[in-house]
């Protein structure tokens, strides 16, 4: 009986030990050029990781009519980096391959991204 005491206390307290690795609030300053696409109804990114999602876009502003956008994503992550890809009109960029990597600059508060839509 003293060695299921033992065993339940040495389970406990391996529970309360934290094994979550330490969050840090990331900027990422995205700067897209689109200038190459026809008819642009609306610019967005998508990807992991709150705010963004692979099922809506997260919008960018226009900084250059139908040729600059921007967004400014803030988020709390304990990774290194994330994966997106770009909108326009709702339509993905980089179609069969892969998603954008972008790592997060660590030694600044802010990570700046610049991209051209459909080119790596």
């Amino acid at each position: 009986m003293k060695s299921v005491i033992v065993f339940t206390l040495f389970v406990i307290s391996l529970l309360m030990c934290s094994c979550v690795q330490k969050t840090h609030k990331r900027i990422v300053v995205v700067t897209l050029d689109v200038s190459k696409v026809d008819n642009i109804q609306s610019v967005g990114i998508r990807g992991n990781g709150q705010p963004l999602s692979w099922e809506t876009d997260y919008p960018m502003q226009e900084m250059v009519k139908d040729s600059l956008y921007k967004a400014i994503i803030t988020t709390e992550t304990g990774y290194l980096f994330a994966e997106g890809k770009c909108t326009v009109n709702g339509n993905f960029e980089l179609q069969d391959q892969p998603n954008r990597r972008i790592n997060f600059d660590t030694k600044n508060d802010t990570t700046f991204v610049d991209l051209v839509f459909d080119k790596e």
